[in-house]
């Protein structure tokens, strides 16, 4: 008698062994996911009845801090994660764990742009330091200096606004 795969599993939307070596940290998760447009992060703890999102933010909440550009690049990833990571510190989260999901982990790649800008608003996340993306590409340099100088203007715009 064969047992039937969890739902989720059998729609390739979540891989639970990985999702138990999260659990079991006893940490909250830092939920880092990407679409073509956006890109979201997430502080989820556990509980019984589903996890519970404590924070959230998402790529387009950059707009209110005058980011008129894509909201999926390296840059507006980094952003992203800095707010998610400043606003997780305002509701007393110290550190954490990150989630990537079925994402595959690249050298550089717009999640772990997110993960610094976590990092560099002040939460604990063990990470490799080769993994993250150069400094140029977190501030935009390789797209253009116009977008290096209003990454530098909102990253202390969003530093002020939650001191």
């Amino acid at each position: 008698m064969n047992r039937l795969p969890f739902r989720r599993r059998r729609e390739g939307k979540t891989d639970y062994r990985k999702r138990l070596a999260l659990l079991k940290s006893g940490k909250p998760r830092v939920v880092v996911r990407k679409s073509n447009k956006n890109i979201r992060v997430q502080f989820a703890v556990y509980d019984v009845t589903g996890d519970k999102i404590v924070t959230s933010a998402i790529g387009s909440e950059l707009k209110k801090y005058g980011w008129g550009y894509s909201l999926s690049n390296t840059p507006a990833a980094y952003l992203t994660g800095l707010l998610a990571g400043k606003k997780a510190l305002k509701k007393g989260i110290k550190e954490g764990v990150l989630d990537i999901g079925l994402y595959t982990p690249r050298k550089g790649a717009r999640i772990f742009a997110a993960l610094k800008g976590v990092v560099d608003a002040g939460i604990d996340v063990p990470y490799g330091e080769e993994i993250v993306p150069s400094e140029d590409r977190i501030y935009g340099k390789h797209i253009s200096e116009e977008i290096a100088e209003k990454v530098e203007e909102i990253k202390s715009k969003i530093e002020e606004e939650y001191e």
